[in-house]
């Protein structure tokens, strides 16, 4: 089955707001290097487009109307929002669900120590990368400093023209013979990702003396001592901004577009609605990279809690509702697929592969080695989805990730499923998934989120 590259069948109209919309992206991109700071602006254009906190809600007593749109955000690390619809909550609902964090690189809780002349801060990586491929890159560092009398200091180092950008150091090529004998994952050790933090001492009789003067800056600048590192976040990410790629400028290349390439044409999708038939919700969560752990993860009760909440401040709380709508929603668990790489192509098998340009990808499954730990959607729903995304002229593919045996990976479907919705993956195809700097296409950008628009108007 052969897919259209669908920048041949756009026209003028259509280029422009594709333009628009990818234009707004690399904002966000730019924004959101954290789940913090997504959530933010996640919030702000909540806010903007008249969603209302659920928790103010509920402190104040009011009631939840057809119509309302409300949002609810949790640890400041995962966002809900809901467009409450015409048809009672126990009919079920129509779900997005993206994941905001991305792999990076983590600032331990003791990172500071001087060695050879140099500061440095020690670190531990998050999620699945190459560590081959974050040494000697500039790298920023995002995230809060929360102090013992509860003061948060937000830190963006390394964005601004004047900031300086800091660097994980590789061994040089004219020594270097034993380190290219190694396999790629032993070439640089998780040990040495440690952040190159300064080198200028503070005195001749200082005790480490340049750590001594990287702590009397983060005081200064900062107000931050060594012992607020306890109580952190701080994450390392490639610096620099968003950037069309290629020589037509058909592209995108950003850190973190897995998955929030996803989470931001959701967000889009849910905004630009006017009324909805069943209630749109539009879920972006935390932690999938590391298996959608903890409280902030898609493995929470935060989610479940949020529609009970809503179900009561609509005037008919049960168990037994709470359980119907969960069980008759349907979902798009929105996660990134594999983009298929010519210079790499026996890692793919072409018929089943997601291709640039064709828009919207549909995983039927994702999981590895005989489809391990994925969600397998049911073909009615399949073809439920075909019948939306052909009546509104939207370009898609399906695909898998890599051939059968070569790798695999999952999503958040999984879990989401276990409620008995109705769930399938899907997203956007991205090259170099993982690395520093992935790509996608604008095209792809903009199906998928008239996909997800299609997809949340269905009645």
């Amino acid at each position: 089955m052969e897919r259209i590259n669908v920048w041949t069948q756009y026209d003028e109209k259509q280029l422009t707001q594709l333009e628009n919309l990818n234009q707004e992206y690399r904002k966000f991109l730019d924004q959101g290097k954290t789940e913090r700071e997504c959530v933010q602006y996640i919030v702000a254009a909540a806010k903007e487009k008249g969603y209302q906190d659920l928790n103010e809600i509920i402190e104040k007593g009011q009631s939840i109307q057809k119509g309302d749109k409300v949002y609810a955000v949790n640890m400041k690390k995962n966002v809900a929002l809901f467009h409450i619809g015409e048809m009672p909550l126990e009919a079920g609902m129509h779900i997005l669900g993206a994941h905001v964090d991305s792999p990076r690189i983590d600032i331990k809780q003791n990172p500071l120590y001087e060695d050879g002349g140099f500061a440095y801060l020690d670190t531990h990586y998050y999620g699945g990368i190459k560590k081959y491929q974050w040494v000697t890159i500039p790298l920023a560092i995002h995230g809060v400093v929360v102090k013992k009398d509860g003061t948060v200091k937000d830190i963006v180092i390394g964005e601004d023209e004047t900031d300086p950008v800091f660097c994980i150091t590789d061994l040089l090529m004219h020594l270097s013979q034993e380190q290219m004998l190694k396999k790629a994952n032993k070439v640089v050790e998780g040990e040495a990702l440690d952040i190159l933090f300064g080198s200028k001492p503070l005195d001749k009789d200082t005790k480490e003396p340049v750590k001594a003067f990287v702590l009397e800056l983060l005081k200064k600048k900062y107000d931050i001592e060594e012992e607020d590192f306890v109580s952190a976040e701080l994450e390392v990410v490639p610096a620099g901004k968003a950037r069309e790629a290629g020589l037509d400028n058909s592209m995108i290349i950003a850190y973190g577009q897995d998955d929030r390439v996803c989470s931001f044409t959701s967000l889009i999708a849910t905004l630009e609605l006017s009324e909805v038939h069943k209630t749109a919700c539009c879920f972006l969560v935390d932690k999938e990279e590391i298996g959608s752990v903890g409280a902030t993860g898609m493995r929470s009760k935060f989610f479940e809690n949020c529609v009970a909440e809503i179900i009561d401040r609509m005037g008919d709380y049960s168990e037994l509702t709470l359980k119907r709508c969960l069980a008759n929603s349907k979902m798009l668990s929105c996660d990134v697929g594999a983009a298929f790489d010519p210079l790499y192509a026996s890692a793919y098998e072409k018929k089943n592969t997601a291709y640039f340009g064709k828009g919207l990808v549909f995983k039927k499954f994702t999981g590895s080695k005989g489809k391990s730990g994925c969600n397998d959607a049911n073909a009615e729903y399949l073809g439920e989805l075909r019948r939306i995304m052909d009546e509104n002229k939207v370009t898609y593919q399906t695909a898998e990730l890599g051939k059968v045996d070569e790798g695999g990976g999952g999503t958040i479907a999984y879990i989401l499923s276990l409620y008995g919705m109705q769930v399938v993956d899907c997203g956007v195809a991205v090259l170099n998934m993982h690395a520093p700097w992935e790509i996608t296409s604008k095209a792809d950008i903009y199906e998928s989120k008239r996909g997800y628009a299609a997809f949340l108007q269905r009645t």
